[in-house]
């Protein structure tokens, strides 16, 4: 029987973990070339395009070493982006090792180092690989000295591959089996399965990949979740190859995956533990967690008739991606939509994307919220996520908002532009680190509400791309929370309504007010847009009006002719005021959520 080792790849996104993933399975000769597509573990059109992995997966490998034995790979591929580190954290607690990734033109990133971290909290074995040394600014003495300094792992026995060439990738196999501890676990034991990842199959329903730690499972068992508590009986077990590969039976320290007639996603949850119903484990498996959003935003139909499609198409979404929350909500704006929760703002990006390439929804999406507390003067503790829904500000207390602790590794050329930034978005607490010569780590906390609109983008921008960001969640602190209702003409558009800390208020007021400016089409009178916390204005702009010259037939005569008929004009203008109604364009409401370059 051929022997198990079970590992992983872990990197900072874009240092080439799914092209090195295709390298291994070129090698492994699972696939003929002529079906062999590049990212070949990303099944996702948008993983593809973007280049970036969302979903764990998992692949069997089969691999003869030199000295003859006969093993069995089991790669579970991760995430790289911080929004799933829960699914990076549940595949590493499937593995015995992992292959730590570094780039060898950009060295060790914010996110290699948070990687490493999980990975030492499971225990792993950590085998540093420099990737890209076929690229001509390869710096590969760099990236061992970055190692060595930043990692504390040893630099010298890094081993070198090209996941584009394929240089190197026989040594990395020989490493893998020759210093990954294989599988521990006994199969007389009741059974132990973690759940790492699930997905649903329209024919078979929800497909768990699992990794067994003790004990053995075939089909025709009955088997139990132990979070949800309900039998079902087992019709598949198997491993992954490019497809599902049934077997007769998993064991201990098999990854492979199993099908039970499980109608959704939600009833295998990442993390939950799969043991025998008849001769239960006594304790379910450490790690077990539900994932909880830290970013909200509605979603409405275009259409208002699109409602029904909407609420089917997340129905079905979700079958998809357990981590998606979602309850109805109303907007007079607007009409019928969903509160929903996200994981981060790429999984809000993601989930958008998907639902208007693969359910062909046209959607609209109000400015993201996250969860704030408000203590009440009669003791009360309120959490509140929907503007919609924030209490009345005479009876508020105290607020008190999310932080995060964000880590920015960068050149040290742009520390200026970076301290600008975070201290605009109310940064404190600054703390900075030289890991190497010319190379900086700059620590803020930071409210997560600062950082959901498009922090990301303005450090991407202001470092050229060199600046990594990672993030890791703190706790709640007091801020002076207001509501910022946006009016146009005089009424509120509760769908443009935001929560932001009062020194910000007029900021983000004037933004919203500067944008709407832009995207709303002239009517033939004045439109006022205006920024209003409860009854008071902090920002306004103007809309002129589109003017009929009335006094182009008057050729001379006397003066009160032109201005009987301007008062006439006027009267209209200000009647058509009051009974007109201004059409909000959908690229509004997404204007408003891009604040100015400039700000």
């Amino acid at each position: 029987m051929a022997e198990r080792r079970n590992f992983s790849i872990i990197a900072h996104i874009d240092h080439g973990k799914s092209t090195l993933a295709d390298r291994l399975i070129q090698h492994s000769g699972i696939i003929a070339d002529r079906n062999f597509r590049d990212q070949i573990l990303d099944g996702l059109d948008l993983e593809r395009e973007r280049g970036i992995t969302i979903k764990s997966q998992s692949i069997n490998l089969p691999y003869t070493s030199k000295d003859g034995r006969e093993f069995e790979l089991n790669l579970i591929d991760t995430p790289g982006h911080v929004d799933f580190t829960y699914e990076v954290s549940r595949a590493l607690a499937s593995c015995e090792g992992v292959l730590l990734l570094v780039d060898a033109t950009q060295g060790v990133q914010a996110q290699t180092l948070a990687n490493l971290y999980l990975a030492m909290e499971h225990d792993l074995e950590i085998i540093p690989v420099i990737n890209k040394i076929d690229l001509p600014s390869a710096d590969i003495d760099m990236a061992r000295m970055q190692i060595e300094r930043d990692l504390g792992l040893d630099g010298a026995n890094a081993l070198l591959v090209s996941g584009k060439q394929g240089t190197g990738v026989e040594e990395l196999l020989e490493a893998i089996v020759e210093r990954i501890p294989p599988p521990t676990g006994e199969v007389g034991d009741p059974l132990q399965a973690l759940i790492f990842d699930a997905h649903y199959d329209a024919f078979r329903g929800a497909v768990a990949a699992v990794r067994l730690f003790s004990g053995e499972i075939k089909a025709g068992d009955l088997m139990r979740p132990m979070a949800i508590g309900k039998a079902y009986k087992v019709e598949e077990v198997g491993v992954f190859r490019i497809v599902r590969e049934p077997r007769p039976i998993l064991r201990a320290g098999d990854v492979g995956y199993i099908i039970a007639g499980i109608k959704s996603v939600a009833d295998t949850r990442v993390g939950d533990t799969i043991t025998m119903d008849n001769n239960p484990a006594p304790i379910a498996l450490h790690g077990f967690r539900e994932s909880k959003p830290v970013v909200f935003s509605s979603l409405y139909p275009v259409a208002s008739d699109d409602y029904e499609n909407l609420a089917d198409s997340l129905e079905r979404y979700k079958l998809n991606d357990a981590s998606l929350v979602y309850t109805k909500d109303s907007s007079a704006a607007l009409g019928q939509g969903f509160r929903c929760g996200f994981l981060g703002l790429l999984h809000l990006e993601i989930v958008q994307e998907r639902l208007e390439r693969e359910f062909d929804q046209s959607l609209i999406l109000t400015a993201p919220s996250v969860i704030y507390k408000f203590t009440m003067e009669d003791g009360r503790a309120l959490e509140v996520d929907n503007p919609a829904h924030y209490p009345d500000p005479a009876a508020i207390r105290g607020g008190e908002e999310p932080y995060i602790r964000a880590s920015i590794l960068t050149p040290d050329r742009y520390m200026g532009a970076i301290m600008k930034l975070c201290l605009e978005r109310r940064g404190v607490n600054s703390e900075i680190a030289y890991p190497s010569p010319g190379r900086m780590d700059i620590k803020f906390d930071l409210p997560l509400a600062e950082v959901i609109f498009d922090f990301y983008d303005r450090l991407k921008s202001i470092t050229q791309g060199y600046g990594s960001f990672d993030y890791e969640m703190l706790e709640y602190r007091k801020g002076d929370l207001v509501k910022l209702d946006i009016l146009v003409n005089g009424e509120k558009v509760d769908a443009l309504s935001m929560i932001v800390h009062k020194d910000r208020a007029r900021a983000r007021a004037l933004n919203a007010c500067e944008r709407l400016k832009e995207e709303i089409p002239r009517q033939q009178y004045k439109v006022a847009i205006q920024g209003a916390i409860g009854g008071t204005i902090i920002a306004r702009e103007t809309i002129t009006a589109f003017r009929k010259d009335v006094t182009a037939k008057c050729y001379g005569g006397d003066i009160s002719r032109k201005r009987k008929l301007l008062e006439k004009q006027k009267a209209g203008k200000k009647r058509m005021k009051m009974v007109g109604d201004i059409e909000i364009p959908q690229s509004a409401f997404i204007a408003v959520l891009k604040t100015s370059d400039d700000e």
